[in-house]
């Protein structure tokens, strides 16, 4: 079995694997050849001996926060195999191969969106449970309202504005991705009479406090409110985006709305009908430490931090080492170490996803000492993921 990027049209042969494994349909295969031809991506795959691709992966790039600082964040996508080599741990050897090339490449930290998460913990990543999702009739929303202005974003509108303010939002979030004009422009595309999306932008005094893109999806009796992506400056804000959408009491029966985890809608929101609102939770991201020493380092710590860590890694031989860290920076040690993790559970707790007591119930985070310390430095913290890829 060969492993390598791809290159030219082994593309457009990686392409047609996915559009086998994700039930696909390719109405122009000539213009997705060149389309194919064209992408800058990394694409790896993994070729039988008679040269054959039977599988690929793409490493998408881009940049997250991680504790306010913008970091190398590697984006897994297009994981698929054909029908006849799955089984033969294709998948297994391009991760083993991509994963060292990714740290050596200057990735922090890699993600992704999984179809299953015991596939993917095979290969370091662990869940992120970052967003709730709320179900609730627009009457739950009475009593909020919002009086500023409201502008409709139309094809071929500026994007600088709506760009400006999710990055100034998202930088307060980890695993957020920083967004250029092309990536904003990717959320905003669609025409709202021809594909009920609408994009709505909301000012105070002229300034923009939020920005909230939703898809109108036709449901009998009642048409849903499916919000997709938002931003805000704050909790006035946030407020505007619950004043504005309580004006659609007359237009849908439900309002489907993301929060990251620590914006707790129930416990925040005043309205007679809290009960009224159904709640769910997701688990619908991943994270897998790419570098643990520049995720180490990148974290913020309290005052006075220094503590040992041991962490252990089966696919980046560099990641496996014992490391003390204070808030001077991260040097080797061979000291006795006061936290031993797994990749898997330090990519947890280096995020934020969660805290240190929350990961001494799983197997591989053991505290030896300096557990004090070890809770301070290892919090909870806000995350938020409104790109997909």
């Amino acid at each position: 079995m060969e492993i390598r990027q791809l290159q030219g049209e082994e593309r457009f042969q990686a392409r047609l694997i996915s559009t086998v494994a994700f039930h696909q349909r390719m109405e122009d295969p000539e213009k997705a050849k060149q389309e194919s031809e064209k992408e800058t991506d990394q694409d790896w795959g993994a070729f039988d001996e008679d040269g054959t691709l039977m599988a690929h992966i793409i490493n998408n790039q881009f940049t997250s926060w991680l504790d306010g600082t913008l970091i190398r964040n590697g984006g897994i996508g297009a994981v698929s195999t054909l029908p006849e080599y799955r089984m033969d741990g294709a998948v297994k050897e391009i991760f083993r191969a991509l994963l060292p090339h990714a740290y050596a490449d200057g990735e922090v930290i890699s993600t992704l969106y999984p179809f299953s998460h015991a596939f993917y913990r095979k290969f370091g990543y662990e869940t992120v449970c970052w967003k709730n999702i709320y179900e609730f009739s627009p009457s739950v929303l009475k009593g909020y309202a919002f009086y500023g202005k409201v502008r409709l974003w139309k094809q071929g509108d500026p994007v600088q504005t709506w760009t400006e303010l999710y990055n100034r939002c998202a930088s307060g979030y980890n695993l957020a991705i920083c967004r250029d004009e092309r990536r904003m422009e990717e959320h905003l595309k669609g025409e709202y009479y021809k594909d009920r999306k609408f994009c709505y932008m909301l000012y105070e005094a002229e300034e923009p406090v939020a920005y909230l893109i939703f898809q109108d999806i036709r449901h009998d009796p009642q048409a849903i409110l499916d919000v997709r992506d938002l931003a805000w400056n704050g909790p006035r804000g946030f407020r505007a985006i619950l004043g504005f959408l309580a004006r659609f009491s007359a237009d849908y029966g439900t309002i489907r709305l993301f929060l990251p985890r620590e914006i707790e809608l129930l416990s925040l929101i005043r309205s007679p009908l809290v009960y009224d609102i159904q709640k769910t939770s997701e688990q619908s991201y991943m994270i897998r430490v790419v570098n643990a020493v520049k995720a180490l380092e990148t974290m913020k710590k309290p005052a006075g931090c220094r503590f040992v860590i041991r962490v252990t890694d089966e696919m980046i031989p560099e990641n496996n080492g014992i490391w003390a860290v204070t808030g001077e920076g991260v040097v080797p040690t061979e000291k006795e170490p006061d936290l031993i993790v797994s990749e898997k559970a330090l990519g947890q707790l280096a995020s934020g996803a969660v805290s240190l007591p929350e990961a001494l119930y799983r197997e591989d985070t053991v505290v030896l000492g300096n557990r004090e310390m070890l809770e301070r430095v290892f919090v909870r913290k806000p995350i938020l993921v409104e790109d997909h890829f």
